[in-house]
């Protein structure tokens, strides 16, 4: 996730974040005075108005791994693009082995969507999206592939600012 689009860090944006949990992993060290377990928790953090943020907290608490996940999401928020409660148009993305596609929906169709990238859009405050992820399961990356996804997606403004044209002319082609 080296090029976001999109970066957004600003306090007014700060208010009523929602925090979701997406994976929790305990991590065993094998020491010769016995075992030590650490927790990896994944948090996606949102305002359910188009921003949202993840973070990885690691400690010896899964409480203290979920705190440090909260704190390290608001460090990387992205601003995504809603239109009537869906995105704009399809997007595919691939973060290592995880491959997701994201599909607008109608007005009352839902989230579907599973595990990982159920969190992440319902935090960004999507409401009707089809989404389907295919190869690894593996949360880390379907939440990194989630978040390249969403920070492709462009709405009509920006199209017609990237081509320098009025939002009357894009629809005209």
């Amino acid at each position: 996730m080296s090029e976001i689009k999109n970066k957004v860090r600003t306090a007014n944006d700060l208010t009523e974040l929602t925090e979701r949990l997406v994976a929790v992993n305990r991590v065993t060290k094998v020491t010769k005075g016995g075992r030590a377990f650490t927790f990896a928790a994944i948090v996606v953090v949102g305002n359910g108005k188009g921003l949202v943020g993840w973070g990885l907290g690691k400690a010896g608490e899964v409480s203290a791994a979920t705190e440090k996940g909260h704190e390290a999401a608001k460090k990387n928020f992205i601003k995504v693009p809603i239109h009537k409660g869906t995105i704009p148009h399809e997007q595919f993305a691939r973060f290592g082995g995880a491959q997701i596609y994201l599909q607008p929906a109608a007005p009352g169709t839902g989230v579907k969507a599973g595990g990982a990238m159920r969190a992440v859009l319902e935090s960004v405050g999507i409401t009707d999206v089809l989404a389907k992820s295919k190869g690894s399961s593996n949360p880390h990356n379907l939440v990194k592939a989630t978040f390249k996804a969403l920070s492709e997606l462009r709405d009509v403004h920006m199209v017609a600012q990237n081509r320098g044209i009025s939002v009357e002319k894009v629809f005209k082609g």
